[in-house]
Parts: C-alpha cells; sequence; structure tokens
C-alpha cells in the first residue's frame, strides 16, 4: 500500500510539470485515460483502452454513425448485396493511407484475410463465413459468403476489421507495425512512449482531412481515478474519461467544466473461471449470483446512475429480453444451493484493478456479500495492464469486467462470450455445446422472427448456467474543459475526435 502511495504520488508530480506545456499547444487535444494501449494491430486486441484510440488511427470499410443506430460509409462509400444474401460489392472512395500511398482493394482484401485467418487474430471466427475476396479493379471488393450472414455488414465496422496498409504491414513486419502503424483515419501515430502517452497529430492524407479542426490528440495514461480527475479540473488536461460516479455531481459544480454522459451498450460482469472447482460446478455459479445483491451495487458504487443488468445484452439493444430466468438477491437460496453442491469451504482468488475506484468498490461489496454465504473472496489488486494477461492465463477464480459493443449486431458480442471462440468465452472457459450451436446458427438466420427467438433462447440458457453474473449497465461518463466541444462517444464507445472542437 506504500509503495502504491508512493508511486500515485510521484506520477502526480510528474504530471504538473509535463502536462501544463502540452496542454498550452494549439489545436492538441489532451486525455486522461486509465491504463496505457497494448497494441496498434487491430487484429489482435479486444480491449477499449486499444479500440477507442485506433479508431481515429484507422478506418474502417463502414462506420456506425454518432447515434450508434445505423450503419454509414466508411472507406466504402457504397455498397451492393446479392438477394441471395451471399455477395457483397464494395465500393471504395478515393483514399491515402498516412504516408500517402493509395488506400485499395487489394489493402482491404489482405486486411480481411488477416482477421479471417491470423493467428494472432482474436476475432477469426467471426470472419470466417467469408469464403472469398476478389478485386474487380483498385477500388471495388467483392466478398463472397460460404452462406447468407445478418450480421456481416455491422461486423465490417468493427474496429478489428480497420483497413491496414498491405505494404506497411509486410515491409515493417508486425511487431513494428503495432507499434508505429500506417492507418488512413484521421490523426497518425507520432510516437508512443510506453507507460506514458500515445501521441496522435493530424493526418494530412486523410479523405476528409479538411473538415477536422484539432492538430493533434495526446492519450495520457493516469492510472489512479483521483489523479486524473485533479488534472482535469487544474487545466492540465483538456479532457479525461472514466470518471468515477463519485466525482460526478461534483465536476458538474465546477464552472470551467462539462460533464459528457453518452448513452453506452457498457455492461460491468462478474468474470468466473470455470476450469477452477468449484466454480465447475452450476450450483455453485448459481449460489454466487443469488448472493450478489445488484441493487446495492448500483446504489452505493454508480451514486443510482447506472441499472441493475438482467443479460449479457444490454437493454434498448437488438434481441435483449427481460424474462430469461434471472436470478435476484436472495442469501438463503445461496446457502441451500451451496449445501446441495457440498463444496464445503469455499475461498476464491479475485484480481482487482488497483486504482480503479469503482472496480475497487464492487470489490469491497462482493467480498462482504459472499462472506454472508460463506464463501471467502481473497482480493488480489493488481495494476489495469496486467489484469487482462490473469484472465487468458487462467490464473484468477473471479475478476470484473466490463463489455462494450463493437457492433451494432449481438453477434460479436455473443460469439466472443458465448460461442467457444478463441477466446475462451471470455476466458470464463465457459462450455455448452447447445449453446454454441444455437449461436452459429443464430449468425446464419435471415428471418427476424427465428432469429429474435433463438437470441432469447441463448440469453435463457447462458442464465440458467450462469456463464458469467450480470451486474449493472452504465452510460459513458467523461469531462472536459471548457471550450472543448462535440466530444463524446457513440453508443459503440467510439470517440468521434474527427468532429471535436478544442476552442481558445
Amino acid at each position: 500500500m506504500i509503495r502504491r502511495i508512493a508511486k500515485i504520488t510521484a506520477l502526480g508530480l510528474a504530471l504538473s510539470t509535463a502536462l501544463v506545456s502540452i496542454a498550452e499547444a494549439q489545436g492538441v487535444l489532451t486525455i486522461g485515460r486509465r491504463e496505457d494501449s497494448t497494441t496498434f494491430d487491430p487484429i489482435a486486441t479486444a480491449q477499449n483502452i486499444d479500440f477507442w484510440v485506433f479508431s481515429n488511427v484507422f478506418d474502417v470499410l463502414v462506420r456506425v454513425n454518432d447515434e450508434g443506430t445505423k450503419l454509414v460509409p466508411g472507406l466504402a462509400e457504397s455498397w451492393d448485396v446479392s438477394e441471395d444474401g451471399l455477395t457483397y460489392t464494395f465500393h471504395l472512395r478515393e483514399a491515402k493511407f498516412s504516408d500517402g500511398s493509395p488506400v485499395t482493394a487489394e489493402d482491404v482484401i489482405y486486411s480481411l484475410t488477416r482477421i479471417r485467418d491470423s493467428k494472432l487474430s482474436l476475432w477469426s471466427d467471426s470472419y470466417k463465413i467469408m469464403s472469398d475476396m476478389k478485386a474487380p479493379d483498385a477500388k471495388t471488393v467483392v466478398v463472397t459468403l460460404s452462406a447468407p450472414s445478418a450480421p456481416f455488414l455491422s461486423t465490417m465496422a468493427m474496429p478489428g476489421a480497420s483497413i491496414v496498409s498491405k505494404e506497411a504491414m509486410e515491409s515493417m513486419g508486425e511487431e513494428a507495425f503495432a507499434e508505429k502503424p500506417v492507418g488512413s483515419g484521421a490523426f497518425m501515430v507520432d510516437s508512443w512512449l510506453r507507460g506514458d502517452r500515445v501521441i496522435l497529430k493530424k493526418n494530412p492524407n486523410y479523405w476528409d482531412a479538411a473538415n477536422v479542426s484539432l492538430d493533434g490528440v495526446e492519450w495520457i495514461s493516469i492510472p489512479d481515478d483521483n489523479t486524473r480527475m485533479l488534472a482535469v479540473q487544474a487545466g492540465q488536461l483538456d479532457a479525461a474519461i472514466y470518471v468515477p460516479f463519485s466525482r460526478v455531481a461534483e465536476l458538474k459544480k465546477d464552472a470551467n467544466l462539462t460533464v459528457v454522459t453518452n448513452p453506452s451498450t457498457r455492461e460491468d460482469h462478474l468474470l468466473l473461471n470455470q476450469e477452477h472447482a468449484p466454480l465447475d460446478n452450476v450450483k455453485v455459479r448459481q449460489a454466487i449470483d443469488f448472493a450478489i445483491d445488484k441493487q446495492t451495487i448500483v446504489d452505493a458504487v454508480t451514486f443510482g446512475q447506472g441499472e441493475v443488468a438482467n443479460s449479457y445484452i444490454p437493454r434498448g439493444s437488438l434481441y435483449h429480453i427481460e424474462d430469461n430466468g434471472a436470478r435476484g438477491y436472495d442469501p438463503e437460496k445461496a446457502k441451500a444451493l451451496l449445501a446441495e453442491a457440498g463444496a464445503g469451504p469455499i475461498t476464491l482468488n479475485y484480481v482487482v484493478n488497483a486504482g480503479n475506484e469503482v472496480d475497487e468498490q464492487i470489490a469491497v461489496l462482493l467480498q462482504q456479500q459472499l462472506g454472508a454465504v460463506g464463501i471467502q473472496a481473497n482480493l488480489q489488486k493488481v495494476d489495469p495492464s496486467q489484469s487482462w494477461d490473469l484472465l487468458v492465463s487462467g490464473e484468477y477464480d473471479m475478476s470484473v469486467m466490463y463489455w462494450t459493443n463493437d457492433i451494432l449486431d449481438p453477434d460479436q458480442k455473443t460469439t466472443f462470450v458465448l460461442g467457444h471462440d478463441v477466446n475462451l468465452n471470455y476466458m470464463t472457459r465457459y462450455k455448452n455445446d447447445e449453446v454454441k450451436k444455437l449461436v452459429a446458427d443464430a449468425r446464419l438466420e435471415r428471418d427476424e422472427a427465428k432469429r429474435a427467438e433463438m437470441y432469447a433462447q441463448i440469453q435463457k440458457l447462458a442464465k440458467a448456467d450462469v456463464h458469467w453474473v450480470d451486474l449493472y449497465y452504465s452510460p459513458y461518463i467523461s469531462v472536459t474543459r471548457k471550450g472543448v466541444e462535440k466530444f463524446g462517444q457513440n453508443p459503440l464507445g467510439r470517440f468521434y475526435l474527427e468532429e471535436t472542437v478544442k476552442k481558445d
């Protein structure tokens, strides 16, 4: 604890010097965030800390609008779909990469082939439906599917499907490209100071550069929530994200600040590693679900700004259902289930993101609530940059994480958390072959009513199995200094920084 406090204090002193000089730069927007980026290779990450930065460095064929309601042109200015739903023809706009080279159909095919076939890809299962890709000319891409796919066009808007330069990737190599990529977005990577900041500058070759106001963007890593809020209050940052719920009322009273609240698809949930006994026992998982008072968490942690979650598909999203067998708070039922399971004394390792005020508050509440039914949760606080690796390696029993949808269709999240893909069902190691088949079949079903029925069944089965414990839904909350306009996120999390304005 002493070492942690010393680290934060030192960080605060460093910021007071470094950030002031940066913030004075005209037209450069400084944004404070928790974690540092992990990669700029679009296919090799599933983390928002990466997606939210490189969504303005790369471009995709099809975008989601600012309201998060429909698909709009990206690098493809238009597209056609055959009557049988098997052939998609994308017509590319005139665009260049940041090195001045043209964006061609060859680059598109190369990028889509990588996300489908590369061993680095965390998203391959969602793109295996592409059976053939051809380029009749430099500005036309024809994609043929092995079967009709309801979510296919939506998957083209996923940040992992960003279009990269084939020539740059092959000449630089994947590791070098992941450090300083060549993209076609509104901004380009000037430098990446590991553990400190990502420095972006305006891309003069961006196809809509004339309408980009900012000269650059600096994403600065400040893991401690309190230090990050103090920095924006002191004018050392132009903006900060991941605003703690507990600070919203205070920040709203500051005449120099604007609290920005955007609708989101964020859901916080408790991951359970089902390869570890006794979490491999469904009755134990059900007991954990019954033992958790989600409304108390919403009230105490989100200050009423969140709402209890009942499904991995957020309310308001396509195919969400309310009646899926969600469990209420019932500690006596939890105790009874534990007795039926015959699991005996249970001690679980709970990985917590240190410095994350909300995660730490939830951890204390869950530790108390689980303790009340006889489950001891030992809290292991780790740096947020380390928690993902622990999930991947399976060195955890429980951990609270969150998800925001990256496409409009539920297939992406469903595949990632329930489809038995390369991500081990969001590292929970959950397995249910019936659910796996439903996920695959729902991707191919074009009848809306039948597809809705399939997703209703998926939600009920997943809830019965406790694939994870749904906790709460909440909005995106950020804060900016006065003079920063058009700063925000669409419901899928993308920052529309190409529209942001910084005034003196």
